[in-house]
């Protein structure tokens, strides 16, 4: 394993509270895995990052990056960790060429390697017109591609991305996608959290979703899906959706659904099938004035909102 985490704490404590960001996780990465990691916003996932790239301190518990224990030996653990956070760190005084070029001698390259190092990214990620650009010349897409670079310059063995696709638009998502997959073939392993769920589920092998600082789910995106017991979700929307006990009651009744929920102005159902279902679930709605009914496949988020509820977090 690449990444292990065991029994993971990390509690705040002053003279007025005591927050438990991280509550006893313990999860591991296999070399070569994209592993998502997914929460509400507070649900532990940047404590977490932070305390696999020795950012902070953990209350107890141990985490190791290929085998070196980021507490014991933060300076040998930072020489195997890449790190791009939500935030823009290029330094913007900088040309591309020398934000790479600078990061490799940081991590020891002689001159001549880092030129060579800094070369070769800028042609791997299509930046190669773009390396005497400043930073503040490139849109966001070609900013986070030149984060990602620069953050493997040193051949680190995991790359840990904070929210990647924050703030890019849908064709810059895209090909970051496509570079994140790229960094399978060199090896590295990558450790990414993210709000979208559609991200996760194109890009990762195994999803962690952890909340209040505790571990809920970890498998792959589909078996979690297969988690719900369901494989089609129907949305039904209700002129009259107020007090739907007896409506629940009668769809109950029928084989095929396994579960309802209530959702704004309607239903959620989640069934095994639909053959001669749906106009069995209008006839039963009948009374209540159908405006809509959608059908769908369980999707990531379905889990995801299943298991951490749908309350706003700040």
């Amino acid at each position: 394993m690449i990444v292990e985490i065991a029994d993971l704490t990390k509690v705040y404590q002053d003279k007025h509270q005591r927050i438990t960001a991280v509550d006893g996780i313990d999860l591991t990465v296999e070399q070569g895995e994209i592993f998502g990691l997914l929460g509400p916003n507070g649900a532990g996932k940047t404590t977490t990052i932070g305390i696999c790239t020795t950012r902070t301190l953990p209350t107890s518990g141990r985490v190791s990056i290929a085998g070196i224990d980021v507490v014991a030996r933060p300076a040998a653990a930072r020489r195997n960790i890449g790190v791009v956070p939500q935030f823009n760190t290029l330094d913007r005084s900088l040309t591309i060429f020398e934000n790479l070029y600078y990061h490799c001698k940081y991590f020891g390259f002689s001159g001549v390697e880092a030129r060579e190092r800094a070369n070769t990214l800028l042609k791997q990620f299509l930046l190669h017109e773009r390396g005497e650009s400043f930073p503040s010349q490139l849109s966001g897409g070609l900013q986070q591609r030149v984060q990602i670079s620069r953050a493997i310059a040193h051949r680190p063995a995991v790359l840990f991305l904070d929210e990647p696709s924050a703030g890019l638009d849908p064709q810059s998502r895209i090909a970051m996608w496509d570079t994140v997959r790229a960094l399978r073939q060199e090896g590295i392993t990558v450790v990414l959290t993210t709000h979208y769920m559609e991200e996760a589920d194109e890009l990762c092998d195994r999803v962690a979703i952890i909340d209040h600082g505790k571990l809920l789910a970890l498998d792959a995106p589909q078996r979690l899906k297969t988690t719900l017991g369901a494989d089609t979700v129907i949305e039904l929307e209700l002129r009259q959706s107020e007090d739907t006990r007896l409506l629940v009651g009668k769809l109950n009744s029928m084989p095929q659904i396994k579960s309802i929920e209530a959702m704004p102005g309607g239903l959620r159902i989640f069934a095994h099938g639909t053959d001669g279902l749906l106009p069995e679930i209008v006839q039963a709605a009948l009374g209540y004035g159908v405006r809509d009914i959608s059908i769908n496949e369980p999707s990531l988020e379905t889990v995801f909102i299943r298991l951490t509820g749908r309350e706003l977090r700040e």
